[in-house]
């Protein structure tokens, strides 16, 4: 077993640490939306995703 030595700097992944805080983001509009499921348009709000879409009209709702 390593276990790292006490002082030692600990090693971060930035990219594990933000899908982590993006979890958690999910979690907090989830606890609070009125319903059973949050809208995909809800869900890439809180992500802050864009279709690149002007206006959405062509997007893809089929999303489950």
């Amino acid at each position: 077993m390593n276990v790292a030595p006490v002082g030692a700097t600990a090693v971060q992944d930035h990219v594990a640490l933000a899908e982590i805080e993006l979890c958690g983001e999910l979690i907090i509009a989830a606890s609070a939306a009125r319903g059973e499921r949050l809208s995909a348009d809800r869900i890439d709000e809180v992500l802050r995703v864009s279709d690149g879409l002007e206006g959405g009209a062509d997007r893809d709702d089929s999303r489950p």
